[in-house]
This record gives structure tokens, C-alpha cells and sequence, in this order.
């Protein structure tokens, strides 16, 4: 597994132009100071701005925290030192520190002091805990002192740079410098510290377009720094990186390699001139002041540099030193997907090279280690060198026999049996220059014209030029599938040998494309790979989104979720766990069943017999997943029949038409929703009894009224009226006897409800002979209500016949509401309480208007020669009835 050195910008803000940088040692802050005279204070993790002090109106060129004071100080040219809270923006203190522009101030990391260097050509040490006493001032400079710094290996020690050319170093205590060095030829704008204890080393930068590493104890320029087109304007060893940062008032900031001094990456924000860097001990996060704004960048790459071989031995670097574990002491103790696996670590020894990348041969034997410009193999129990040489990257093929490097220049060299082949040439002329190469089952090469070619390892020849840009090129242990992974998404392509065995017999030699036969394409998916494996036919990856993924044919399983970014280090069948490590090196593993792997390659593969003879060998927390496999692959039945999940059966078995089952399902679930989808299917498939039969466990009485009129049904829909009354739906009840034209239920029933007016009314048209006890039913509600006076006033017309001529005749004949047939549908006419003739009768003594809730108003005028045959108690109250309304 390789390790890429990324620069990832964080944070970015524009403004007037950055003097001085610096970040917060416990906060994600980031001290800004301007050419304007103002100091911000960012968080770079939220993007906001957590604080403003206007400082002054000419630049603060500048500002350091003092986090354990919750202060910051800043210099400006006004030739004030002002120090600040940063929590209350209280100015703590303020007095005048030089003659002339401070240009730099350095914080001690342990003592109550502080260094400040000015354009007066001195160096002053300040003491806040002795009310901010100049301590002693330290003279020898010719030119502005531009930067001062202590050394972090003996803090009693500082070096400061000068437009003068030269770099001293002083000690605390001491008015003379211990030493000068001089090399550069013109004025020294930087100057930093090696934080490391194996190299006595500084850098310094200066107009002359360089910097030079010097050795502080031989007093010897060890390296110069090359590759800037104007004044370096800051230098910086980063501590707990191998990396060496420059930035120049060209605009570009380099990185460069602390061992080789080769430079490694380089950025261009854009923003004009690069003037000031700040950095952390035990951080990647670097700030960068340009002329027109500030720029926080994470550094480096949090994968590790680790590989593990088929066995489950692990072997990872942690800067120059080799460990090693081996998952097998693991199995000893039970645990739980994700925890961490206690492994006993082995120091194998120290590299000679920085390694970026470590990889185990296929067979396992040996182990390849590539960085600063170099490569290295060793023997993998004994970790001793079997071969090394030039290389800026290495690839094994499949066959752990070959193996390529590529030279920082782009050359190509192939070695067999770890000896070079000197007549292996690889066509790659006009397809751009190499920049990164692959291994695997062919070498795969990346090209400066955004193109993937793949070389056969015994005869070079092109097998397919691929247009794309992969940042990884993986291939399966039988180079049949091989996955193409770029910035977004990944192409999984199968290698088809023989077609391209059978083009080089034909024809001999390839063209600039390669053989168009040789690759078809699987499955496309847009998903960000971090690292990934194969195991067989499945692809096992981690995503960028924290997720460990695997890929079986065109389908995608989400196996775990992190909770911090890990990287997968392979699949050990024996254990049937997937191993994957995080940036601190801590193992852990995930379960992931053989069986289920190989049973969805055999699906895939179209051979279901051997499908199914592997699932008495699988679990059955695996079963659901595989069921659903089988249904997106259309084996519908078989994944019915494999699924122990019973939401996941029922919806099975109504896809595919087994009603029966699904109904046995949804009543055993005692699931009324279920029920009425399997009705709803069973009607479909014109399966009416089944229908009825769910509709009746469902109890869904509105369903059934509309199958049973459907169907003409008399026994059903009374029986379906008795239940609607039991369950307290009397409008359903209703419309199943009005269907079976049962007058005198339809009466009873609403007399049940309280509605004795519209069963009065009701009776009075379509049942004579119910027109009395209903009658008698709503006088009393009446009188319960309190009215009897309206109760009363209602004339029954078997006690007053002469009030409703020809009512007899309606005792002897019933009407009833009759069915219109319309074509295939029947529709229920819409009847009145009264006809003409009885509505005109009943209006001569009252007119009554009812509401939907049964009640309503009585008016009318009484004649005189009539009052004998009028019910005593109307006469009486009849002018105080007008316009009232009855509760």
C-alpha cells in the first residue's frame, strides 16, 4: 500500500496582504496578521471568523499565540509590541520595543520570554513575567534582522537571519553570536529549525532564490534548494513529516523531501506572493499568508504504508522503522466487527529509504520498499536485502517472477528473477511520458496524455490503451477481473487472454490501441476508493465516505460503517474476516461468510444447482441479504425459498403471484394492510374467493360491500350489516340494506342511531307500518330532551287519520326504492321522505326541515273549524313555536 503525498486545502480566505501566520496549539485557530494593521483570528474547521483586533493602522508584520495565556502578541511599525487576550480582546499591554519596524517574534516554548528583531538591527529578549523587562539585547547584525528562532533541541539556543547574507546563531545570556554562516548571496529573509534528533541541521532562505540546509555543527551548507523564481520568503523542517516547505514571492509553495531533497509536490493557491508559514509539532496542518489572503492545507496522506500478505502477516513503516504483527494471535480471544485486535508488534528494523510504498510479493516471499528515490526488496520472514536500486516506483506482477520500475526521469525497466532485462522495451512513444505504473496481471502505465496503458510482462507488447486517469489499478488473483479506479468512480473490466493470444498469432504485434477484444466492461459505480481488494470474484473496498463496500458482479453490499477512515488490508478465508487498519496502525476485522461470496459468484455465473447446494453451509443472518441478491438478479422463486425473513417473504410471494402463501403470511402477521394488498392481487388475477376470504380476515367492510354488490350478493351483504353494526359503521350497514331493499332494517337501524326524525320520515314513505313506533321513539327522545311540547305537537297518523288522507292505502303497499341497472353497473335512485301528495297533507299542520343531526323546526298557521281534529296540545304553544328551532 502506497503512501501519496497530498497537499488538501482546509481553508482559504482572501484579504489585504498576509504578514505573518501562526496556529493555535489546542484551538482550530489560525492568527492572521495584515499589512493593514489588523489581526484576525479564523477557525479554519468551521470556516469562520472568531475574532478582529484592529491593532493599528500601519502593518502588523508580526504575531505569535501565547496559548498558555490566553494571550497574542504582535509587533508592528509602529515599533510597538502590543499583547492582547484573545478571549476578552482586553490589550494587556502596549510599549515601544525597537527604534525602528519589528519584523518577527519568536515565543519561548517553556520560559516567560519573548525574542523581537526589527529593522534597527537588533535582536531584543523580553521577560513578561518581570512586567515585560528587556532582558538583554543582542547586536552583530549589519543589515534588518529579518526572522528569529529558538531551537527546539536546546531552547537556550536561537539563530536570526539578516538582509546582511548571513545566518547567526546566539545563546540566551551571551551579547556575541556562538557562530555565523554565510553561503548566500544576498539577504536571508527565514530561518527554521530541524525539530528531529538524528540531523544537527537548519534552513534559511533568501533573495537569491534559494535555501540551504546547513549542518549547525561542521557549519557546512549540506544541501541548496533549487527551483524558485524569486526571493524565498519562508522555510520549514515539519516536524513528525519528512518533508521540507519553501514558498517564494513567485506564489508557489514546495515541498521537498527531507532525505533526498527531491521535490515531492508543489502547490499555486492563486493568490499572489507567498510571504509567512505557520505549523504544529504532531500535526499535518500547515498555514500559508499570501499578498491576497490565507490558506490552511493538511499535509501529507493519513493512509498508512502497510501491506498484508496472504497468510496475515502485516508489515507497515512508521517513518524509517518497520513493525510487524501477525492476525493469527488474534483468533485467540473473541471479538466484536470493529474493535480493535490486540496484536503483538515485531520491530522488524529500520529502512534505509523513507518509504511511500511497501508490497508484499503474490507468493508472499519478499517485500518491496519504495521512496526517496530508491527501492529496496527484502526477504519477508527475515527482513534482509535481496535487491535494491534507482526507482521513484515499483509493481509486481501476478506471477511474483517480474517485476517494473519506473525511473524519476520516466524510463521503464522490467527485471525477471530479480535480474535486469535489458531488451525489454515497452512501446509507449508518442503515448505520453509515464508517470505512475501498476502491477498486476499486466503493467498497467499512466501517462502524462491522461491514458492507461496495459503491457504484457513476457512480450511488452500493448494489450489495450484505456482512456482514463486511475489513481490505483486492481487486479483479481486470477487476472480475469481487474478494477480501474479514478478520482469519482471505478470500472471493473474482464481480460479476456485468449482474445489477445489469438490477435498475436494472427498478426504478431498490437497497435497504438492495443486489442479492442481483449477488455470488456462489467459494471460502472460511482463510489470513491480509498484502498480495495480483491477476494475471488468480489471486489472489497473502502470508500471515502467511511464504508467498507464489496461488489459481486453489478451488485454493491455495504458491509460496516466507520466511524473514523480505515483501509482494507485483505480477506483471510480461514478466519472469513476482512482485516483493515486506521492511520495509527490498529487493526481491526469484519465477519464476512466465504460461503455467501462464492454462492453469489455461482448465481452470477448462471449455475444455481451448485447455488444451492451451498446453503446448508451458510447462516442464516445471511440469508436475507442473498435473497435479495437472487431477486435484483431475477431468481424471484429461489430467493422465496431461501429467505427466512418473513416482511421479505410476503413481498416475494405477492411479486410473484403465490397468494395463498402471502395470505398465510398476512394473517399470521394479523396484518389488515397486508391483507387488503393480497386482495387487491387476488381480484387482479380474478381469484374472487381468496379476495373475499382477506377482505374478511382484514375486516374491511367498505371492501366487502363493494364485492358483495359486485356480486350481487344477498346472504353477504347481510351478513356484512350485522357485522358493520358490531363494529360501528352504520353507514355501511345502511347502504347493504338499502341494497337488499330492506325497508324495515333501514328504519330499525336508524332508530338504533338516534335518528329518529329520518326514520319517521323514511317510515312514512317506504314503511307505513313503522311509521307509529318510530313515531313514538322520536316523542319520547323529545321529551328526554326537554321539549315536550314539540314532542306533543307531532300527530301520528293512525291516532289523526283525517290529517293524512289516503295514508291507509299505503299499509297495504309498501314502495321500496328500486335499483337502476346501467349497463354494467348498478346505481341506487335517489328517493324522498314524502311525495307530493303526503308532503302537502303533512304541511297542512306542520312543515318540518331536518337536519343532518335530527333536528329541526316546526311552523305553520292552524284554521279554526278544524282545532277538533288538531291534538290538543298544538293549539296552545303554536305562535311561541314560530321561528324556534329544537335541540
Amino acid at each position: 500500500m502506497a503512501s501519496r503525498l497530498n497537499i488538501e486545502k482546509k481553508f482559504l480566505t482572501r484579504s489585504d496582504r498576509v504578514k505573518c501566520v501562526d496556529l493555535h496549539p489546542i484551538e482550530p485557530w489560525v492568527l492572521v496578521s495584515l499589512y493593514n494593521g489588523n489581526v484576525f483570528i479564523w477557525n479554519y474547521t468551521t470556516q469562520s471568523l472568531v475574532k478582529t483586533i484592529e491593532v493599528t493602522s500601519l502593518p502588523v508584520r508580526a504575531a505569535k499565540f501565547i496559548a498558555r495565556k490566553s494571550w497574542f502578541v504582535a509587533g508592528s511599525d509602529d515599533k510597538q509590541v502590543q499583547v492582547f487576550n484573545y478571549n476578552t480582546l482586553e490589550k494587556v499591554i502596549s510599549f515601544e520595543a525597537h527604534a525602528d519596524y519589528i519584523r518577527s517574534i519568536a515565543v519561548h516554548p517553556t520560559l516567560p520570554l519573548i525574542l523581537t528583531s526589527s529593522d534597527d538591527l537588533k535582536i531584543k529578549c523580553w521577560d513578561w513575567e518581570k512586567g515585560w523587562k528587556c532582558l538583554q539585547v543582542f547586536e552583530g547584525h549589519t543589515q534588518y534582522v529579518m526572522q528569529v528562532t529558538f531551537n527546539p533541541k536546546d531552547t537556550n539556543t536561537f539563530a536570526s537571519c539578516s538582509l546582511d547574507k548571513t545566518v547567526k546563531v546566539w545563546n540566551l545570556g551571551s551579547s556575541t553570536p556562538n557562530y555565523t554562516l554565510e553561503g548566500h548571496k544576498n539577504g536571508v529573509n527565514c530561518v527554521d529549525y530541524y525539530t528531529g534528533a538524528d540531523k544537527p541541521y537548519l534552513i534559511s532562505g533568501a533573495d537569491d532564490k534559494t535555501a540551504k540546509i546547513w549542518d549547525y555543527t561542521t557549519k557546512a551548507c549540506v544541501q541548496t534548494l533549487t527551483g524558485h523564481l524569486n526571493n524565498v520568503t519562508f522555510v520549514a523542517f515539519l516536524p513528525d513529516n519528512p518533508y521540507v516547505v519553501t514558498g517564494s514571492e513567485d506564489g508557489w509553495v514546495k515541498v521537498w523531501q527531507q532525505n533526498t531533497y527531491r521535490l515531492a509536490a508543489s502547490s499555486n493557491f492563486s493568490l499572489e506572493r507567498a510571504w509567512c508559514v505557520g505549523y504544529l509539532k504532531g500535526s499535518a496542518t500547515l498555514a500559508f499568508g499570501f499578498e491576497e489572503g490565507t490558506v490552511v492545507v493538511s499535509l501529507g496522506n493519513n493512509m498508512p504504508v502497510v501491506s498484508m500478505d496472504a497468510g496475515g502477516k502485516i508489515i507497515w513503516a512508521k517513518h524509517n522503522e518497520v513493525q510487524s504483527a501477525n492476525v493469527k494471535t488474534s483468533l485467540d480471544s473473541s471479538f466484536n466487527d470493529g474493535d480493535k485486535l490486540a496484536l503483538p508488534v515485531k520491530d522488524l528494523g529500520t529502512c534505509e529509504v523513507y518509504p511511500r510504498s511497501l508490497q508484499h510479493s503474490p507468493n508472499g516471499r519478499f517485500v518491496a520498499v519504495c521512496g526517496d528515490g530508491e527501492y529496496i526488496i527484502y526477504t519477508a520472514l527475515a527482513w534482509r536485502n535481496k535487491e535494491f536500486g534507482k526507482a521513484a516506483e515499483f509493481a509486481w506482477a501476478q506471477d511474483s517472477n517480474h517485476y517494473a520500475i519506473r525511473l524519476a526521469g520516466g524510463a521503464l525497466q522490467l527485471f525477471r528473477a530479480f535480474k535486469f532485462i535489458k531488451d525489454a522495451v515497452f512501446p509507449i512513444q508518442d503515448q505520453g511520458r509515464p508517470e505512475e505504473i501498476f502491477g498486476g496481471a499486466l503493467l498497467g502505465v499512466r501517462t502524462s496524455a491522461e491514458t492507461l496503458l496495459l503491457f504484457d510482462w513476457e512480450t511488452q507488447l500493448l494489450v489495450r490503451k484505456i482512456d482514463a486517469i486511475p489513481t490505483q489499478v486492481l487486479w483479481s488473483e486470477t487476472g480475469e477481473l481487474v478494477a480501474i479506479v479514478c478520482s469519482d468512480a471505478f470500472f471493473i473490466l474482464r481480460y479476456n487472454r485468449s482474445a489477445f493470444a489469438e490477435h498475436i498469432e494472427e498478426n504478431g504485434a498490437t497497435d497504438c490501441e492495443g486489442v479492442e477484444q481483449a477488455f470488456e466492461l462489467v459494471t460502472t459505480v460511482r463510489d470513491t476508493v480509498v484502498t480495495g481488494k480483491w477476494v475471488g470474484d468480489c471486489f472489497l473496498y473502502a470508500s471515502s465516505n467511511m464504508r467498507l463496500t464489496y461488489l459481486v458482479g453489478t451488485e454493491t453490499s455495504t458491509l460496516a460503517h466507520f466511524d473514523t477512515q480505515r483501509y482494507v488490508l485483505g480477506y483471510l478465508p480461514r478466519d472469513g474476516r476482512v482485516y483493515v487498519m486506521d492511520k495509527d496502525h490498529n487493526v481491526s476485522s469484519y465477519a464476512l461468510s466465504l460461503s455467501v461470496l462464492e454462492f453469489k459468484t455461482l448465481v452470477l455465473q448462471e449455475n444455481l444447482e451448485a447455488a444451492q447446494a451451498l446453503l446448508p453451509s451458510i447462516e442464516d443472518l445471511h440469508r436475507p441479504k442473498l435473497a435479495q441478491f437472487l431477486e435484483h438478479q431475477g431468481h424471484k422463486d429461489l430467493a422465496l425459498e431461501i429467505s427466512n425473513d418473513v416482511e421479505q417473504q410476503f413481498e416475494l410471494a405477492l411479486n410473484i403471484g403465490k397468494l395463498q402463501m402471502a395470505r398465510d403470511l398476512a394473517a399470521e402477521a394479523n396484518s389488515a394492510p397486508k391483507l387488503q394488498l393480497v386482495a387487491d392481487k387476488a381480484l387482479a388475477a380474478w381469484d374472487v374467493d381468496l379476495a373475499k376470504d382477506c377482505l374478511i380476515q382484514a375486516k374491511d367492510y367498505p371492501g366487502l360491500l363493494l364485492l358483495y354488490t359486485s356480486l350481487a350478493d344477498k346472504e353477504g351483504l347481510r351478513s356484512l350489516a350485522k357485522s358493520a353494526i358490531d363494529a360501528k359503521l352504520p353507514n355501511v350497514a345502511m347502504l347493504c340494506y338499502v341494497q337488499l331493499s330492506d325497508n324495515d332494517a333501514i328504519v330499525s337501524l336508524l332508530g338504533s342511531q338516534g335518528r329518529n326524525p329520518e326514520a319517521v320520515l323514511f317510515a312514512r314513505t317506504y314503511s307505513p307500518d313503522k311509521v307509529s313506533p318510530a313515531l313514538s321513539a322520536w316523542k319520547q327522545q323529545l321529551i328526554e330532551a326537554g321539549h315536550p311540547k314539540y314532542a306533543e305537537a307531532l300527530a301520528d297518523p293512525i291516532a289523526y287519520p283525517n290529517l293524512f288522507p289516503g295514508f291507509g292505502c299505503n299499509l297495504d303497499t309498501k314502495p321500496s326504492p328500486q335499483p337502476i341497472t346501467n349497463g354494467t353497473h348498478t346505481e341506487q335512485e335517489p328517493h324522498t321522505v314524502f311525495n307530493d301528495d303526503a308532503a302537502s297533507e303533512a304541511m297542512s299542520l306542520v312543515s318540518m326541515e331536518v337536519n343532518t343531526t335530527g333536528t329541526g323546526s316546526v311552523r305553520g298557521d292552524i284554521d279554526a273549524e278544524e282545532s277538533n281534529v288538531i291534538p290538543p296540545a298544538v293549539n296552545e304553544p303554536l305562535e311561541e313555536l314560530k321561528g324556534q328551532t329544537l335541540d
